[in-house]
Order: structure tokens, then C-alpha cells, then sequence
């Protein structure tokens, strides 16, 4: 990942993320359809989860730049979510509905370098996550 790619991130995290709420609204859609299985982890307050989704990727955007300051919390919501029955292969589908609700929110705003931004920060992440949770996994493409 480098900067062209947080510049791009980040600027089009702020477009998307101006529709609020509706944003965790395409995303879990976009994630039960991909896997209608995945519905039942989610026990708590669909509302409650979308807005701890968008609280974390805003906080994980903004700290692209200095790695330091989401990695550890980025470990963290790995462990936990390994109680929640998350497995390896989830972020995978995670990371296809991610692409799927910018693609929605962004419209024509989604192109080609914006998505490869995507993919290279959301692999960042991924990659801290999935190591954290279950060691070493070799990285798969969105």
C-alpha cells in the first residue's frame, strides 16, 4: 500500500461515508447475500453493529498513514470476533462485500484506482486480522 493508495482511500471513505448509516445497510446486505449463512452470527442489534462497523472503518481509515495506531486494535477486534465463530475464510467474503457496497455508494466515483486502493488497504488489514487470530494465512485476492 502506498500513499496514492491512503489518499484515495481515504478520500473516497469521506464520499461514502456521507450516506450514513445506509452504507452498513448495503454492506450487511451485500455480505448476507454473498453467504446467507453469515445472518445468524449476527445476534446483537443490526443498527448497533452498522454503526460499530462504520465507527471502525472510519478510525482504520484515518490511521492508514501510521500503521502504529490501528494495529493493535485491528488484532484485538480479530481475537474477539474469533468468539463470534469468524473464521479465515470470512474475511474473504467481507472483503468482496466491502468492494460491492463502495462500488453501490461510490457509483461512478468507484474506478479502477480507487478499488486497487481498496483491495491494498483492506489486504492490510485483513492480513493483521487473520494473523492475529489464527497465525500465519496465506493472502487470497478479493
Amino acid at each position: 500500500m502506498n500513499e496514492r493508495h491512503i489518499v484515495l482511500v481515504q478520500q473516497s471513505f469521506a464520499s461514502v461515508a456521507a450516506l450514513g448509516e445506509q452504507v452498513a445497510d448495503i454492506f450487511y446486505g451485500e455480505l448476507f447475500d454473498i453467504d446467507p449463512t453469515l445472518r445468524p452470527m449476527f445476534k446483537n442489534n443490526m443498527h448497533d453493529t452498522g454503526r460499530k462497523l462504520l465507527a471502525t472503518l472510519e478510525f482504520v481509515v484515518t490511521s492508514l498513514g501510521h500503521p502504529d495506531q490501528f494495529i493493535p486494535t485491528a488484532q484485538a477486534l480479530a481475537i474477539k470476533h474469533v468468539e463470534y465463530g469468524v473464521t479465515a475464510r470470512h474475511y474473504t467474503l467481507v472483503g468482496k462485500a466491502l468492494m460491492r457496497t463502495l462500488e453501490k455508494g461510490l457509483g461512478a466515483d468507484f474506478t479502477a484506482d480507487v478499488r486497487t486502493a481498496w483491495i491494498a488497504a483492506y489486504q492490510v488489514l485483513s492480513d493483521v486480522m487473520r494473523q492475529a487470530a489464527y497465525g500465519p494465512i496465506p493472502t487470497r485476492a478479493l
